[in-house]
């Protein structure tokens, strides 16, 4: 077993709790929770869109996520993805246009196909990885362990589980 396992382990428990909380919003599935704010419709294709970019990070294909200048890359490391791994909270922040999504699946049998899909390709593409090495090559955050990066996606799903309508949290 390999260092990468408990922290995918994690992260298929927390898209499962995302879409168990996301499946009690069907009479609100496509209704921003707030003025600017995602829909559970929307939350669910953002993280799909970015369990997808973050597999192509792993095998070492274009995502979209940016290309940051070398220099960027340790600060951010630092103080935004090393920060969120070890306090396992995900700070306020902005997405990537690319990540942006307008809609998303028309309902949560759709969602939940959607965001299986979106984890089993990005576990494939870590366990894929952590079999050559245990670290990989980012155009964000520089060079981090796998382990770390499974970690911060897991983290990310229950940072957008928070933003669920309040009703249907639970």
């Amino acid at each position: 077993m390999t260092a990468v396992e408990p922290e995918l382990a994690e992260l298929h428990a927390a898209a499962i709790e995302f879409l168990d909380a996301a499946g009690n919003a069907e009479s609100v599935w496509a209704v921003p929770v707030a003025p600017g704010k995602w829909s559970p419709s929307q939350q669910v294709e953002h993280l799909a869109r970015t369990l997808d970019g973050a597999a192509n990070v792993v095998d070492g294909t274009p995502s979209p996520f940016p290309n940051l200048p070398v220099v960027v890359r340790p600060l951010l490391r630092i103080f935004f993805f090393n920060r969120t791994v070890k306090r396992g909270a995900f700070p306020r922040s902005r997405t990537f246009k690319a990540l942006n999504p307008t809609e998303g699946p028309p309902n949560s049998a759709a969602a939940k196909a959607r965001l299986d899909a979106a984890v089993q390709r990005f576990e494939q593409a870590c366990r894929g990885r952590a079999s050559s090495g245990e670290t990989i090559a980012t155009s964000t955050f520089g060079t981090i362990p796998i382990a770390s990066y499974a970690r911060f996606q897991a983290i990310h799903i229950r940072h957008h589980r928070k933003q669920l309508p309040v009703a249907v949290r639970v």
